[in-house]
């Protein structure tokens, strides 16, 4: 993609469905005609934007005259399939007042599991952008099922951020930013301005499952920030109806939440990043401090003789969750022993394993070069 542009301009922009979809439930589409002039500001000032949208669901179930949301997966394929065409007839529709082409893109997990696909998907984005048109990409809810979905539209638009490599990822929420206390409890509590990682100290911020800012909201937003941050993209987390929000985010003015990682931080290659966020996770290994340790600080691979749990039915060669005992997600990488196998050998030292599995000597149950530490 560097040979056909400057990836340095290309900013990613998410509006999740609360800040698309009107009081009447129906797409707001004067909001989308101010998004719209965001973005053709920023064309004509040299960025390519793309737009990674919700709302598809949401836009649909009415167009088929549905009063209510369905909850029955084929009902929900059929309004997503209805919605995106309506989307995008909006947007393409808001875009030509500007004389600027769209072109939409829909992405499954099931697609970008597969190297092949990740790759064909980022050279399609880089060929839009350099046509000149701004790509609008959407979960392609119509064919995903539950195993293969990104389960939320904050992890699309981070992946899609990491495939292009791009220059800044927003998130357009209806949240002003991660607030240091709830401040539906708190009136006076107050926005964190830069994040530069995602501790258990910040998560506890985003509150636990079922409250104001909890799964659903600003937790998959943390988890969107683990994926940009291990690819040093800056990423603004800011209220969407807030009048310039991209502009300004994207001329790095003062807006919601900023998540950058330090300047000295390592910048994971595109093979880690593909494998941690594309592949879903099989199952998950827990270690023990001396091994978190190592990991985070000392460049260590993962061996069995700091693992203390592990959980789930893998295989050889699948994606596992790498935990610290609290629970943190610390990595994701490539387990070189089923679960089975590694049940047997954790705790155990590599030399003590071959001496009773010789074409095991030396395996580290998750090598340094399959690690993406978050």
């Amino acid at each position: 993609m560097g040979d056909i542009f400057d990836t340095s301009h290309v900013i990613v922009a998410k509006v999740g469905s609360s800040t698309l979809i009107g009081p009447d439930g129906g797409v707001d589409e004067a909001f989308v005609g101010s998004l719209v002039d965001q973005m053709a500001q920023l064309v004509h000032e040299g960025y390519h934007p793309i737009l990674v949208t919700s709302g598809a669901v949401a836009a649909g179930f009415r167009h088929l005259g549905l009063h209510a949301r369905p909850d029955d997966i084929p009902t929900l394929q059929a309004c997503a399939s209805a919605g995106q065409a309506t989307l995008t007839e909006v947007y393409a529709e808001a875009f030509r007042r500007h004389d600027i082409a769209v072109g939409q893109v829909l992405l499954s997990r099931r697609d970008l599991a597969d190297r092949q696909t990740y790759l064909n998907a980022r050279n399609t984005l880089g060929r839009l952008l350099a046509l000149g048109a701004v790509p609008v990409v959407n979960e392609n809810d119509t064919v995903s099922v539950a195993e293969f979905t990104f389960g939320d539209n904050d992890t699309l638009g981070a992946i899609v951020a990491t495939i292009v490599n791009a220059s800044l990822y927003v998130i357009l929420s209806d949240v002003n930013g991660l607030y240091k206390t709830n401040p539906a409890l708190d009136p006076a509590a107050r926005i964190v301005d830069t994040l530069d990682a995602i501790t258990p100290e910040v998560e506890a911020m985003a509150g636990d499952a079922g409250s104001v800012m909890g799964t659903g909201g600003m937790r998959t937003k943390l988890r969107a920030g683990r994926i940009t941050l291990a690819a040093k993209i800056p990423m603004v987390i800011c209220k969407g109806r807030q009048e310039g929000a991209l502009v300004r985010a994207a001329h790095s003015e003062r807006v919601g939440t900023r998540i950058e990682a330090a300047p000295a931080a390592r910048h994971e290659g595109a093979r880690k990043l593909w494998l941690a966020t594309a592949e879903l996770p099989q199952g998950s290994i827990v270690l023990d401090g001396g091994a978190v340790h190592a990991v985070l600080h000392e460049g260590a691979s993962v061996l069995p003789v700091g693992i203390r749990e592990v959980k789930g039915d893998f295989s050889k060669q699948s994606v596992v969750d790498v935990q610290s005992l609290d629970g943190t997600l610390i990595g994701r990488g490539v387990v070189r022993y089923p679960a089975d196998e590694l049940r047997r050998y954790r705790g155990l030292r590599l030399d003590v394993i071959g001496r009773f599995v010789s074409d095991k000597a030396g395996w580290p149950a998750i090598h340094r070069d399959d690690l993406l530490v978050f």
